[in-house]
C-alpha cells in the first residue's frame, strides 16, 4: 500500500506562485505514474497534470505553459509548481499514484487527502 501525503497549498493572490509535493511512502514494487488533480466546490475533480516514471507528462489545457510537474524518483515525490496562479485555480489538489505492489501485479491506484490552494483576486 502506497500513502501519499500532500504538501504545499495556502491563500495566494493572482499572479502568484505555489510549488506543491507530494511524497509517496509505503510497501511497493515501483511507481508508473503520478500525477495532481483538482476538485473546485460544486465541480469534478479534474486532472491538472501527470509525469511518468520515465518522465512523460501530459497536462490539461487550462494549466499548460503556467504549471509544471516533476518528480524525484529517488525520493518518490512529485512536484507541481505553479506560476500566474488565477481564482480559477482555486480547489483542492489530491495526488494520485498508479503503483505494482509486486512484480508483474496488477496496478493499484492511491490517492492523498488533498491540499487546499486558494487564489485570491
Amino acid at each position: 500500500q502506497v500513502q501519499l501525503v500532500e504538501s504545499g497549498g495556502e491563500l495566494v493572490q493572482a499572479g502568484g506562485s505555489l510549488r506543491l509535493s507530494c511524497a509517496a511512502s509505503g510497501s511497493f514494487f515501483s511507481i508508473n505514474v503520478m500525477g495532481w488533480y483538482r476538485q473546485a466546490p460544486g465541480k469534478q475533480r479534474e486532472l491538472v497534470a501527470y509525469i511518468t516514471s520515465g518522465g512523460s507528462t501530459r497536462y490539461a489545457d487550462s494549466v499548460k505553459g503556467r504549471f509544471t510537474i516533476s518528480r524525484d524518483n529517488a525520493k518518490n515525490t512529485v512536484y507541481l509548481q505553479m506560476n500566474s496562479l488565477k481564482p480559477e485555480d482555486t480547489a483542492v489538489y489530491y495526488c494520485k499514484a498508479e503503483y505494482l505492489r509486486a512484480y508483474r501485479s496488477s496496478v493499484t491506484y492511491s490517492w492523498g487527502q488533498g491540499t487546499q490552494v486558494t487564489v485570491s483576486s
